[in-house]
């Protein structure tokens, strides 16, 4: 009887484990690509190329991002064996195995919000950082396509930011901050609000992409400007970005076009090392890069149009006579006196414009 027993409780503890799901890592087959390389074509300030944007030309990334893949799928399997992204518990993740539209969806939603929170709530790198976004958008449109290779010819929302507000005029120095810090009204605005519109995976609504839609952003982003203007007046006394201090700044006051881009690009270097070495909010979660844009937009203007030379005088076209009758003879006209002209109060001759023609030559005998 003993025996029976024991039999029955090591079968009730095997069927118990044996019911408890096993947790596995997911297949990096399905782990979608990032599509965009890390480092590429670095600025010194902590941007690197990532894909091409509306205008043609590379979207400005922090180099750190995206991360290395093989620390990524590591970050990936935690969330998903947990349910949920470990830094930020609120937002649930699954990673279906099967290649089904809504599998896939979830797969690259899993993708997204494990990049977007690596370093904690809200604070990672940015979807586009990556072609995810493009990608989930071809499976919406009906790709059926296993969740690997990125779509090729498809880019991911532009940068492009709403028009932009010229950065504020340049005030007196003295208007600084009584900490020595930098004049706040010469820190250029984010023109983009935090938090606008979360949709519970991390993302929150930014500034309109080249297709009308918001382009997602970290809701972290951008940060409290209180804050921000502290970090970037300890970045201008030390003279170099403190979390990255390869990278100088300046913050001149003056109101030249140099200046205003100096300034503007000051923000933009504070902005992307917040945490860390290109580690922090993305150019394109603000209007930095807009702003700058307009203003060396409005230089180059100014610059044309000193360029450009007075229109020259053309003269009058010449009229044709109508077919000349036998003239009376002429009378000589007088000599002209312009000297009495001028000095009779009438306008000084030398000031009046030359015709530039001189009338009589080649006749035609028709006028």
């Amino acid at each position: 009887m003993k025996l029976s027993t024991f039999a029955l409780s090591a079968a009730a503890v095997l069927v118990s484990v044996s019911s408890r799901p096993v947790k596995r890592d997911v297949d990096p087959s399905l782990v979608p690509q990032f599509g965009v390389q890390a480092g590429v074509n670095p600025d010194g300030t902590g941007n690197c190329d990532g894909i091409d944007g509306a205008n043609g030309k590379p979207i400005l990334i922090p180099c750190s991002c995206p991360p290395d893949r093989d620390t990524f799928i590591a970050d990936l399997n935690t969330n998903v064996n947990l349910g949920h992204v470990s830094t930020n518990p609120s937002v649930a993740v699954t990673f279906p195995t099967d290649n089904s539209t809504q599998s896939q969806l979830a797969r690259i939603e899993a993708a997204i919000v494990t990049l977007q929170n690596l370093n904690g709530p809200g604070v990672g790198c940015p979807a586009s950082s990556t072609t995810f976004v493009a990608q989930q958008q071809a499976i919406q449109n009906g790709a059926n396509t296993a969740a690997a290779p990125p779509p090729a010819t498809t880019a991911a929302p532009a940068t492009t930011a709403a028009p932009a507000t010229t950065a504020a005029p340049a005030t007196s120095s003295a208007a600084a901050s009584s900490s020595g810090g930098v004049d706040p009204n010469l820190v250029p605005q984010f023109g983009v609000q935090a938090g606008v519109n979360p949709d519970g995976t991390g993302n929150c609504d930014g500034i309109d992409g080249s297709n009308g839609q918001p382009i997602l952003i970290p809701c972290s982003c951008p940060p409290d400007r209180d804050s921000f203007i502290q970090e970037l007046s300890q970045n201008v006394a030390a003279g170099k970005v403190i979390n990255n201090p390869s990278v100088a700044v300046s913050f001149p006051t003056d109101n030249s076009t140099q200046s205003q881009l100096a300034r503007i690009e000051t923000a933009i270097v504070t902005l992307q090392n917040l945490h860390g070495p290109g580690v922090g909010c993305p150019a394109s979660s603000t209007t930095f890069s807009a702003q700058q844009q307009a203003i060396q937009n409005e230089a180059n203007s100014a610059n044309n149009a000193a360029a450009v030379p007075p229109p020259a005088t053309t003269a009058a076209p010449a009229t044709t006579a109508a077919p000349a009758t036998t003239a009376a003879p002429a009378t000589t006209a007088a000599p002209a006196t312009s000297s009495a002209a001028a000095s009779s109060g009438g306008v000084d001759p030398s000031l009046v414009p030359q015709f530039g023609v001189q009338a009589g030559v080649n006749p035609d005998g028709t006028g």
